[in-house]
C-alpha cells in the first residue's frame, strides 16, 4: 500500500467537440460551479471535428475564475516546446496561476505525419519529450543567466530568450504507461496521468515502484511526483453508484497514491453528482483513513531545493503563520522577491509577514538568526540594502493599504508597503496628495523614514515633516505607537533615521490640497556646464514656492552632447500663473528643446510596479549644498567630461524644507537649497570614485538615500553634531544589540564609548 499524501484534487474530462462548443464551455464553467478542482481537455490538433484545446484552453481561462486548467494531455510532436513554454507561461499569468502543464510523446502517428509531425519510434518520442521538458524549464527559468541552449536530437534551443516567469510554479504532468516512459516521469516531471483503461502491464503497482526508483536515482522523495488518474467512465444515476465510486476512489489514493481524479463527463449530470456527492466522501474516507495510517501530508521539498538553504536559519521553525507565505532559494516565487531595483541578491529565506503581529513574529524569528536582517518596503531604494545574501529579508509589501482617516484633517493612513503611485491616486479622488519623490514605484517605508525629496517640497515640505505617527515593532518585538505624545522620542528619530530603529507596520500622515499641476521640461544644452547649471540653481532659489524642479544630468554620448533635462512643477493648474514662473528658466542655457503640460498630480507619481531584476556594481553618491559655488560646478563639469556617471541629478529642497527647526526630526538639514547624486557601474563607477572626493569636500551635508557608501563618517554627514549624539543615545534604549543595523547602522552610545 503506497499514499503519498498529496492533497486531494478532483477534476473533469470534457471532450472537445468543436459543433458543442458552447456546450464545451458550459461544462467547464458548471465544473468550477460545483467545487471540482479542474478542467480537462484532449489534445488531438489532426481531429477536425474537435476544437483546438489551446484556444479552448484560453476562452474558458477567460469565462472561469478559480477552477485550474490543463490539457489532458497536449501532443508534444505538434506543438514545439520553445513555444509551448511561453504559451503555457502567458496563460498562466493571464489565469493568474491556474494552468498546469499535461504532456504526452505522441500517438495517432499517421494523424501526426499528416499535419506536417514527424514520426518517432517510442523510444525517440521519450527522447524528444525529455529534450522538450528541458527546454520548457529553461524557458520558464526567467532569472537564469544567458540564453536557452538545449542541443537535442529532436529538439533544440540556440540561445532562445527566457521569461516570461510563469505566475505560479507550473507543473508537468506527463501520460506514461511503459517502463521507459515511467522512469522518464521518475527523473524529470512533477505528476503521472494515465488513463485508467490503458493501465495494464505493467501494474498500477509496478508503475508506482518504476516511477518511485527512478526518482530516489534521480536524488528525488517519490512524495514530489504527484499521481493522477483519468477514471474510467462512470455511472452516476443514483446515489449507489456514488457511494460505489466513492469508494473506489478512495481506494485508489489509499492504496496506490492517487491523488487527482479526473471524470470523464460529457453530461451536466455526472459532473453535479461528482462534485456534490463523491468528492467530499472521498476525501472524508481518505482524511479518516490516513488519521488512522499515520500518513504524512502535506508538500514535499526535493532534495535539490534543501541544499540550496543557507546555513544559520532554522528553516523548520519558522512561525507557521509566516511559513505559509515565505520564500526560499527554491521556491518559484523567489526571482521576484531576491532583489532590490538596485541589488541582485540571495537571500536565505523572505519572510512576507501580512499584519503587524506577524511583523513582530518576523522580527523575533530573525533575531534568533545567524544571518543578517534586512527589512523592505518598496524595495526601490538605491543604497541596495533592503535585500542580502544568505540572510533574511522582512518583506513588508502585503501591508499596503491607503486609508483616508478625516476628510476635513486630511489625515490619512498608510502601509509601509504601498507604493506612492498607490497613494497618490487613493487621494486624488479627494483632491489631495503628498509630495514623495519622483517615482511612484517608490516604497512608502523607506521614503517616510528617511527624508522625502518630492515634487512640492519647496511648497510643502519633505514626506517626513507630515507624517504624524508611526506604528512600529521594534527589535524585542514590542509593538509601539510613536508620536508626539506616545514615545517621542522615538517618533523624532523615525523621521529621518527610521531603518536603524524598528520594522514601521503603519503611517499616518496629514495630505494637502492638489489637484492638477503644471509639468514642464526644459532640455539644456551643457557643453559650458560651469555656467549652466548654476544659472539654473538660481533660477529655482528666486523662483516662487510653488515652483519644485529637479535638474538631470547626463554626458556626452553616441555623438550628442551632454545635456540636462529640468523637470518642473509648479503647484497649480492656471497656466497663465505658471508661465511667468517658467519664463526665466527659457533664459538658463541653450535650450534643446521645450514643453509643459497640466496633468493630475497622481499622474505625475503613476505607479507601474512589475518586479525589480536588480543591477550589481552600482555606485551612487549623494550630497547636500545651499548654493552651486564654481568649486561644485566645476567639480560636477568634470564628471560630465570624464563620462565619470551615467546620470547626475540636482533636486531643489528649500523652502518649506528650511521652515522645519533643525532638531525637529532626525533629517538636521534645513538651511540647503539642493541635493546632489550621481551614480554608475562599471567603468563609469571607478571613474566616478576617482573624481568624487573633489567634489564631495565642497558639499554640505549627506542624504543617505542616495549613497551606497558604507563609510562611518557618512553617519557624520547625514546626521550632523547633535542629532547623531542623540540618535546614539536612543539605539542604546531601542536596539541596544543593533539588530537594525543593514541600513547605515548607528552605533548605540554604550557601544560607542566602549570602543573609545
Amino acid at each position: 500500500m503506497t499514499d503519498y499524501g498529496h492533497e486531494l484534487r478532483f477534476g473533469t474530462f470534457i471532450t472537445p467537440q468543436a459543433r458543442q462548443a458552447d456546450d464545451v464551455v458550459a461544462l467547464a464553467q458548471l465544473s468550477e460551479a460545483v467545487g471540482l478542482d479542474l478542467v480537462t481537455f484532449q489534445d488531438h490538433p489532426y481531429q477536425s471535428n474537435f476544437l483546438d484545446t489551446w484556444t479552448l484552453l484560453s476562452f474558458v481561462a477567460a469565462r472561469t475564475e478559480r477552477v485550474k486548467l490543463a490539457g489532458n494531455v497536449l501532443n508534444l510532436p505538434l506543438r514545439p516546446p520553445a513555444v509551448l513554454a511561453r504559451a503555457a507561461a502567458s496563460l498562466d499569468l493571464l489565469s493568474h496561476g491556474r494552468f498546469e502543464l499535461g504532456l504526452g510523446s505522441g500517438a495517432f502517428w499517421e494523424g501526426i505525419e499528416a499535419m506536417g509531425g514527424t514520426k518517432l519510434t517510442p523510444g525517440e518520442a521519450v527522447e524528444a519529450l525529455e529534450e522538450a521538458i528541458e527546454i520548457i524549464r529553461e524557458i520558464w527559468d526567467a532569472g537564469a543567466p544567458g540564453g536557452v541552449r538545449v542541443d537535442g536530437k529532436h529538439h533544440k534551443a540556440v540561445g532562445a530568450r527566457r521569461g516570461p516567469l510563469p505566475q505560479h510554479r507550473i507543473d508537468i504532468w506527463l501520460g506514461a504507461y511503459k517502463p521507459r516512459m515511467l522512469r522518464l516521469v521518475g527523473r524529470k516531471a512533477d505528476g503521472w496521468l494515465p488513463s485508467m483503461s490503458y493501465i495494464k502491464e505493467p501494474t498500477i503497482a509496478e508503475s508506482n515502484a518504476i516511477i518511485d526508483e527512478a526518482a530516489e536515482k534521480a536524488g528525488r522523495s517519490p512524495r514530489e511526483i504527484r499521481r493522477l488518474l483519468n477514471l474510467l467512465g462512470s455511472r452516476l444515476t443514483d446515489a449507489e453508484d456514488a457511494r460505489l465510486l466513492a469508494e473506489q476512489v478512495a481506494a485508489l489514493t489509499l492504496e496506490h497514491g492517487f491523488s487527482t481524479f479526473i471524470l470523464p463527463a460529457d453530461a451536466p449530470e455526472l459532473i453535479e453528482t461528482f462534485g456534490k456527492e463523491v468528492a467530499p466522501r472521498v476525501r472524508e474516507k481518505v482524511a479518516s483513513g490516513r488519521v488512522a495510517a499515520g500518513t504524512s501530508t502535506g508538500a514535499v521539498r526535493s532534495a535539490a531545493a534543501l541544499t540550496l538553504r543557507a546555513p544559520g536559519i532554522d528553516y523548520d521553525h519558522v512561525p507557521p503563520a509566516l511559513a505559509e507565505v515565505a520564500i526560499e532559494p527554491s521556491d518559484h516565487a523567489y526571482p521576484q522577491h531576491r532583489s532590490t531595483y538596485i541589488h541582485r541578491g540571495q537571500p536565505g529565506l523572505v519572510l512576507r509577514p501580512r499584519n503587524a503581529a506577524e511583523v513582530a513574529e518576523a522580527v523575533t524569528f530573525a533575531a534568533a538568526q545567524q544571518v543578517p536582517m534586512a527589512v523592505r518596503s518598496g524595495g526601490h531604494g538605491i543604497s541596495g540594502r533592503a535585500t542580502n545574501d544568505g540572510g533574511i529579508v522582512i518583506d513588508v509589501g502585503q501591508l499596503n493599504s491607503v486609508e483616508l482617516l478625516d476628510p476635513v484633517t486630511a489625515r490619512f493612513r498608510v502601509g509601509p508597503g504601498a507604493r506612492w503611485g498607490e497613494v497618490a491616486a487613493a487621494l486624488a479622488p479627494h483632491g489631495l496628495g503628498m509630495s514623495s519623490g519622483d517615482y511612484g514605484d517608490v516604497g512608502v517605508g523607506g521614503l517616510a523614514t528617511a527624508g522625502g525629496i518630492g515634487w512640492i517640497s519647496r511648497q510643502h515640505g519633505l514626506t517626513i515633516d507630515h507624517v504624524v505617527a508611526a506604528e512600529v515593532v521594534l527589535a524585542d518585538g514590542r509593538q509601539l505607537r510613536a508620536d508626539a505624545e506616545n514615545n517621542s522620542d522615538l517618533f523624532w528619530a523615525l523621521r529621518g533615521a527610521g531603518g536603524n530603529f524598528g520594522v514601521v507596520t503603519a503611517l499616518e500622515l496629514e495630505a494637502y490640497p492638489v489637484s492638477n499641476v503644471v509639468f514642464a521640461q526644459i532640455t539644456y544644452d551643457l557643453n559650458d556646464a560651469e555656467l549652466v547649471i548654476p544659472r539654473w540653481a538660481e533660477t529655482v532659489i528666486a523662483a516662487p514656492r510653488a515652483l519644485t524642479s529637479f535638474l538631470t544630468m547626463v554626458p556626452a554620448r553616441s555623438g550628442n552632447p551632454a545635456f540636462g533635462q529640468a523637470m518642473i512643477v509648479i503647484n497649480d493648474p492656471d497656466p497663465s500663473v505658471a508661465e511667468p514662473m517658467l519664463q526665466p528658466f527659457l533664459d538658463v542655457g541653450p535650450v534643446l528643446g521645450s514643453r509643459a503640460y497640466v496633468m493630475p498630480y497622481s499622474g505625475l507619481i503613476q505607479s507601474h510596479f512589475s518586479g525589480h531584476d536588480g543591477v550589481d556594481g552600482l555606485v551612487s553618491h549623494s550630497g547636500l549644498l545651499t548654493t552651486v559655488t564654481p568649486e561644485i560646478a566645476r567639480g560636477m563639469s568634470d564628471i560630465l567630461k570624464a563620462k565619470a556617471t551615467d546620470m547626475m541629478q540636482l533636486r531643489a529642497v528649500g523652502g518649506a524644507v528650511n521652515d522645519v527647526a533643525p532638531d525637529a526630526t532626525a533629517y538636521a538639514h534645513r538651511h540647503q537649497n539642493f541635493c546632489l547624486n550621481a551614480g554608475g557601474s562599471g567603468s563609469t563607477a571607478k571613474r566616478l570614485e576617482s573624481l568624487w572626493p573633489a567634489l564631495e569636500a565642497h558639499l554640505d551635508g549627506l542624504y543617505l538615500n542616495f549613497e551606497t557608501g558604507t563609510e562611518r563618517s557618512h553617519l557624520e554627514r547625514a546626521f550632523p553634531g547633535k542629532t547623531l549624539e542623540r540618535l546614539r543615545v536612543l539605539k542604546a534604549e531601542y536596539d541596544p544589540k543593533g539588530l537594525f543595523n543593514s541600513n547605515f547602522p548607528i552605533p548605540p552610545a554604550k557601544a560607542v564609548a566602549a570602543a573609545e
